[in-house]
């Protein structure tokens, strides 16, 4: 989907947050196409972030 999204599930060690949070905040750029969002689209951007960022620690943390 996205190139610059980097693979975060790897053996060695677990994706710190500010990877999660870099590979959240390209998807969202991607699928808003903005890469800075409006002022009137900050909170709406910001929050798909957190959203996505959260979501993905989860799937980090439950997969095998």
């Amino acid at each position: 989907m996205c190139r610059s999204i980097k693979t975060l599930r790897r053996k060695e060690s677990k994706p710190t947050d500010q990877e999660i949070h870099d590979a959240a905040l390209q998807f969202v750029r991607k699928i808003s196409g903005y890469r800075v969002p409006s002022r009137v689209n900050t909170v709406a951007f910001e929050s798909a972030v957190k959203e996505v960022s959260a979501s993905s620690r989860r799937l980090l943390d439950a997969v095998a």
